[in-house]
């Protein structure tokens, strides 16, 4: 059964994180494949101390993770990315008992890329963004993966909000056993205790295309509304559960007709999708997805005080088994054999309908447009992506097959430059290899 990890007890890795790359190999588990075992030119994982302006980032101090106060600026973040649950407590999601295979190829592929009229490689990229890890697959092939800053592939990256995916993908699957009854019941028939309140009253559908309503103030200025949240979420310095999601109780619009982006949405799906499976949401990734899929490692979710997860953000992993996400998705939730998540589920969650043109990609948002709790690419191309603050997103490709990773510390939370440069290097991977 899986255990929460409990505040400052660090877990077994954690002695040895900052120590040398190779007592941290050691430490996390069986590798799907072994470089050492990789034939002569294999795209097997290449590792590098340093990164973009490492100094800053704490090179000199072994990239420190700091504390509950420190462990969101500078020089803390490289640390911090790569143990948030060391620092916070979360759950344990246990990885599969038989990891599923990831082949690599037989060399890793040219990248180029273009960006700001500059003709650029993958090294490039990687020596001009603070990457902590990049991973590039097709079908089960891996064919890049690159680490930077010290980290390994045995470290657990955060997702930050690539974890909305997730919490939808689960939604989905509890919809098809019959513990939802419909995406569009009221968010008050799984939560009781938010009966009469604006997220209450709001449809499950609207909730997971940010479209409840309700206001809800998130710039990461450090004093708006998603600070409060973290608040009474995975930092437990107010009351979690439900009351993480009373504050927010004025309606500014009549829900389904204005996307606004707003992570206390995505806490109340999660405090829904708790009261219809009737367990930790945890333990229903563990059993639902983490487990079929073949992860190779242990995972984490960030919790409150309450015990209920932070399904806004704070999924820990290793690179990849992110991997393992972006290519079950790539596959619309089909893996060895399986059904994993409902295909229609899925095509749902990646598309804009007709009749909801404020999703659309460039009316959402000035590029990107919004599914269920999914970032939807311009195109006619069906192409998606999960992101989350500082530079964290899996991209996918269906048609291709085609997923990357990308781990990262960018000095902004949101609107850095550097992810305009990621977005191009992905348009040149489907070009290149999208077929």
């Amino acid at each position: 059964m899986a255990v929460p990890v409990r505040p400052g007890l660090r877990l077994p890795c954690s002695l040895l994180a900052r120590a040398a790359a190779l007592a941290l190999i050691a430490c996390a588990g069986p590798a799907t494949t072994s470089p050492d075992a990789l034939p002569a030119g294999a795209a097997a994982p290449r590792f590098a101390p340093g990164g973009f302006d490492a100094e800053a980032y704490g090179a000199a101090d072994g990239y420190p993770p700091g504390n509950r106060s420190t462990f969101f600026r500078l020089p803390y973040l490289v640390g911090s990315h790569s143990h948030l649950d060391e620092i916070f407590e979360g759950r344990v999601v246990r990885r599969a008992p038989r990891p599923s295979a990831l082949a690599r190829a037989a060399t890793a592929p040219s990248i180029a890329y273009t960006f700001q009229g500059a003709s650029l490689t993958l090294d490039d990229y990687l020596a001009r963004n603070p990457t902590t890890g990049l991973l590039i697959a097709r079908g089960d092939t891996i064919l890049v993966e690159r680490y930077q800053y010290g980290r390994t592939d045995r470290q657990r990256f955060t997702s930050w909000s690539m974890a909305k995916t997730i919490t939808s993908m689960l939604i989905g699957i509890a919809i098809a056993e019959g513990r939802i009854r419909s995406v569009d019941d009221a968010a008050e028939a799984y939560v009781p205790a938010l009966a009469g309140t604006e997220y209450g009253r709001t449809s499950l559908r609207h909730l997971l295309q940010m479209s409840s309503g309700v206001k809800f103030v998130e710039q990461y200025s450090g004093d708006d509304d998603v600070t409060e949240l973290a608040r009474h979420t995975f930092l437990r310095l107010r009351p979690g559960g439900v009351e993480a999601v009373r504050p927010f109780n004025e309606r500014e619009a009549p829900g389904g007709t204005r996307f606004s982006y707003a992570s206390s949405e995505t806490q109340v799906l999660g405090l829904a999708l708790r009261g219809a499976v009737g367990r930790p949401v945890g333990h229903y990734l563990e059993e639902k997805i983490w487990q079929p899929m073949g992860a190779e490692a242990d995972a984490t979710w960030l919790v409150d005080d309450t015990g209920q997860e932070s399904t806004y953000c704070c999924i820990n992993a290793v690179l990849r088994d992110w991997a393992r996400v972006g290519l079950l998705l790539a596959r619309d939730g089909r893996a060895h054999g399986r059904q994993i998540i409902p295909a229609d589920w899925l095509q749902a969650a990646t598309t804009v309908r007709a009749d909801q043109p404020h999703l659309r990609p460039g009316t959402a948002t000035g590029f990107f447009g919004y599914g269920y709790q999914a970032w939807i690419l311009p195109g006619e191309r069906r192409m998606f992506a999960l992101l989350g603050v500082r530079g964290q997103s899996i991209y996918v490709d269906p048609t291709a097959r085609l997923v990357m990773v990308h781990t990262a510390v960018r000095r902004q939370p949101a609107g850095d430059p550097g992810n305009r440069e990621a977005g191009a290097l992905w348009q040149a991977l489907v070009r290149t290899l999208g077929g």
